[in-house]
């Protein structure tokens, strides 16, 4: 189970968005996990994830204390992926997260050939998934879904801010932020790679796709949902 199940968008929306995550299970296999953990974070860095997560301490572009207002017209947006291995200090949920679907595949088969002896879990479109166990050589055990909203749906926001904030699982992409950041591209005020990696910074865990809020983005520029 994930919170990443919760990431709104037809099966369509996701094919440049798979998450592969390794974790241990207390009591039962987290003795000496930390180093099985960071060997995954270091066997995904040469297949170009789009970003790195440690659930202590966020992804591969992370918010900083020390800035001025003004930061942010010029601030370094490249993914610092080896500190995300570097700052691996306990066993926790780490994650690759992919924009290319044949590199995912390739990473799943290298993890399954290494055998970290970790759960490994598959987050994506029920195509991408099976396609990355079949490459692996192995069948799909089992699947979860998410059931999606309930209640007064009528209040809930659009549909672009729903992708945006949802692919943080953690809730930490606020939805007046995502629609923010929609506004801004539409106004020319910000391009949608300025705005993804703003969005991806929040995210606590790692998990937010900069490459499909991109998408997204730009898709807003055409159109309203």
């Amino acid at each position: 189970m994930t919170n990443t199940l919760h990431r709104q968008g037809d099966a369509e929306s996701f094919r440049d968005d798979i998450i592969v995550f390794a974790m241990c299970a207390r009591g039962k296999n987290d003795k000496d996990a930390l180093p099985k953990l960071r060997k995954f974070l270091e066997m995904a860095v040469p297949y170009g994830p789009i970003n790195l997560g440690d659930a202590r301490h966020g992804g591969a572009l992370r918010p900083c204390k020390n800035m001025n207002p003004t930061a942010h017209w010029n601030r370094d947006r490249t993914p610092n992926l080896e500190e995300v291995v570097a700052g691996l200090d306990a066993p926790t949920t780490v994650a690759a997260v992919f924009d290319n679907m044949e590199k995912a595949k390739e990473f799943v088969k290298a993890v399954r050939e290494a055998d970290l002896g970790m759960s490994i879990n598959i987050s994506s479109s029920m195509e991408n998934a099976v396609g990355c166990c079949e490459a692996a050589g192995i069948k799909r055990h089992s699947v979860g879904y998410s059931l999606g909203f309930e209640g007064k749906t009528e209040k809930l926001p659009n549909t672009q801010v729903l992708e945006l904030m949802t692919m943080c699982g953690h809730g930490m992409v606020a939805g007046s932020l995502a629609k923010k950041m929609i506004d801004w591209v539409k106004e020319g005020r910000r391009t949608p790679e300025e705005a993804a990696s703003y969005m991806t910074r929040f995210c606590s865990c790692g998990v937010f796709n900069p490459s499909r809020a991109k998408r997204i983005l730009e898709e807003a520029r055409h159109k309203s949902r």
